[in-house]
């Protein structure tokens, strides 16, 4: 079968129930996964299916839930990729932090901590780590990013927020993607988003993932990093039996369970 045939095929299968497994498109068409994964592929450029576990959604990929609502979901997860992500970092060392729940945890962790420099676009993560410690100096120094701020994102956007953090060569950058897949690497939903993110990669000298198990194998709309340009991704141990997990492995990524 042609692949506009294949093509066609699927968005069929796609109208009559706006969800469709792999393994039923794979029957149905009579080819194999791998094709079944490189015309999805495709479509999804189209913006006219998206990529899930097991299968594919009829239409675009959906945005995130508010930072409020993200911050109540795998949190035992969440904590245990923050916690050994804090193990990295050494006094007098610094990094550049993004905005999103897992670190907005990141920070908490590092409140407990003294002597790094944090550069960062969000509110959160600036006010959880430019308080005092016990002598009242500051535990640490934090620079948060000019630029415009985002209704409901609490954080910092825009060109002259990119100009800003580009002044910076920290040692690291800790980031939070919407998903994190073989073929697309880390990826944020919102065009600003990716955009920050990137420029922090190639700013960084190391670049560390932070995702929870739920992101494995999830495309968003924008790449900001590939796998290879990734440090170390560090996720729970629950996402060793994700298939996507041993892909970025197999792309060159660097994989921490914690």
């Amino acid at each position: 079968m042609l692949q506009e045939k294949r093509h066609q095929r699927i968005l069929a299968l796609l109208a009559g129930s706006g969800h469709v497994s792999t393994e039923r498109i794979a029957n149905d068409l009579g080819v194999s996964r791998e094709t079944v994964r490189r015309d999805v592929l495709v479509l999804q450029t189209t913006g006219r299916l998206r990529r899930v576990h097991g299968g594919v959604k009829i239409g675009g990929p959906e945005s995130e839930a508010p930072l409020q609502q993200r911050l109540q979901t795998n949190t035992l997860q969440k904590r245990a990729v923050v916690q050994a992500a804090a193990r990295l970092l050494q006094p007098g060392q610094s990094l550049f932090i993004d905005a999103g729940s897992t670190v907005s945890m990141l920070a908490e962790e590092l409140a407990s901590l003294q002597g790094l420099t944090i550069i960062t676009n969000s509110f959160d993560v600036a006010l959880k780590l430019a308080g005092p410690g016990h002598e009242g100096a500051p535990r640490h120094q934090v620079h948060l990013l000019g630029g415009r701020p985002r209704p409901g994102l609490a954080a910092t956007y825009g060109d002259s927020t990119v100009a800003e953090l580009m002044r910076w060569r920290p040692d690291w950058a800790m980031l939070s993607p919407v998903g994190i897949e073989a073929t697309l690497g880390a990826s944020s939903f919102e065009p600003a988003e990716a955009e920050l993110a990137r420029a922090m990669v190639r700013q960084a000298h190391r670049s560390v993932l932070l995702a929870d198990d739920s992101k494995i194998g999830v495309q968003s709309r924008l790449s900001f990093c590939t796998p290879d340009q990734i440090h170390t991704l560090i996720t729970n141990r629950r996402a060793a039996r994700h298939p996507a997990l041993l892909a970025l492995q197999q792309a060159g990524c660097t994989v921490s369970l914690a």
